[in-house]
């Protein structure tokens, strides 16, 4: 019950009663501080009044008093600068590696909040919040969904740059690299981008306008030409010898690398890298033509040359171009590009899946890619890890009356 203890504290749900040590000074908190969530105290840069003086510093929060000295605390310099310490129960004094005698403030959990709290902690649900949401404010909803998507985008835009630095700034190999990995479309998801990171496409470029000899390349070193008819496979595996020899391609992949399970013949592996083959002929994947397309409707047909569904093209949008456009905006501080890649996802349906599905269930209605990809953050990043204590929502749900 500590992480609600710090929530109560962070929220500044306190008595309505005036507020005292457990020595009985009087207390007035004027500033809560800023939550740590590394090493050291629990908040930083606190701001109390103690029988009249004035106190700025960190706030150390446990269960109980004793809880100090068992963290070893009392052997820490980092927790010198304390300046109250928060506990449910006092149970003796405390003191710092400095020798001081930090002020100790009992503060309870209310028993509303505690009740909530633990609603929401065992229900089976999800989400575990749906009896509130028809109630909440749209203004409260969007807010939220708007905080959500910025941390999905972000948290993807940082996955592209981390491939821009492993590769020596190369955007092209990153983009090709991240398109790859989101045609896996999850279940072969890391073996894409295993697959990927061994084309050459140096030597894949010296052929950009002819697409046998690319698929020959790409399916050659995934391992794959034997999934072929008998008479492409022939003329594929020669044409993949003859290159292999040229350039010193990279061995074939293990075929049982790849992922079958319950996978629909047009999601198989060789179809999808014949997919990305026809993209990186017709050249919808370079990072130079993803930077000039400035709306949808531009985009949507470059990636028709893939002969791609609707929905696949979609999510290679949702997935793929909103995170490099962002990514890439971020890199060299270009705002326009990063929300070009939001307004994207603001234009596109919102995605249909089993998470839409049941926040659908509850009432809350989305509009677009954007909001979709905000309630997958929610759920992945917040309700998966049953940390209602940082959600919007769960804040909405714990101070119910």
């Amino acid at each position: 019950m500590e992480k609600l203890l710090h929530y109560v504290w962070k929220h500044k749900i306190l008595p309505l009663c005036t507020l005292q040590t457990k020595d009985g000074n009087e207390l007035e908190i004027i500033d809560v501080g800023l939550q740590n969530t590394n090493q050291g105290a629990d908040f930083f840069n606190a701001k109390v009044r103690i029988d009249g003086t004035y106190w700025a510093g960190n706030v150390e929060i446990h269960l109980k008093s004793s809880d100090w000295f068992q963290h070893g605390h009392h052997e820490d310099p980092a927790y010198n600068n304390t300046i109250l310490h928060v506990v449910e129960k006092a149970d003796c004094m405390i003191e710092t590696e400095d020798g001081r005698h930090p002020a100790q403030l009992e503060l309870a959990i209310p028993s509303q909040v505690a009740l909530h709290y633990e609603e929401l902690q065992k229900t089976e649900d999800y989400p575990r919040c749906y009896r509130l949401i028809p109630q909440l404010d749209t203004m409260k909803i969007h807010c939220w969904l708007d905080a959500l998507l910025a941390e999905r985008i972000e948290q993807r835009a940082d996955r592209v740059l981390g491939y821009v630095k492993q590769l020596n700034g190369d955007w092209e190999q990153a983009t090709f690299i991240t398109l790859s990995r989101n045609f896996g479309f999850g279940l072969n998801g890391d073996t894409f981008e295993m697959w990927a990171k061994r084309i050459p496409l140096q030597a894949v470029a010296k052929h950009r306008d002819q697409l046998f000899q690319i698929e020959a390349m790409f399916l050659g070193i995934a391992g794959l030409l034997d999934e072929l008819e008998e008479e492409e496979k022939t003329r594929m595996k020669k044409e993949f010898c003859y290159l292999s020899h040229k350039f010193e391609l990279p061995s074939p992949m293990r075929p049982e690398q790849w992922k079958y399970l319950r996978t629909r013949p047009k999601n198989f592996p060789h179809v999808r890298i014949r997919q990305i083959a026809k993209l990186y002929e017709g050249r919808s994947i370079e990072i130079s033509s993803l930077l000039e397309t400035e709306d949808i409707v531009t985009l949507q047909k470059n990636l028709t040359r893939g002969g791609i569904s609707i929905g696949s093209r979609n999510l290679l949008v949702i997935n793929t171009v909103a995170p490099l456009l962002y990514a890439y905006g971020k890199s060299h501080q270009d705002n326009v590009l990063k929300q070009r890649a939001i307004d994207l996802l603001q234009q596109l349906p919102p995605e249909n899946n089993y998470i839409l599905r049941q926040w659908a269930a509850c009432e809350l209605k989305v509009k677009n890619a954007a909001d979709s990809q905000a309630l997958i953050q929610l759920k992945k990043n917040y309700c998966d890890r049953m940390d209602c204590l940082r959600c919007r929502f769960g804040y909405e749900y714990l101070k119910q009356r």
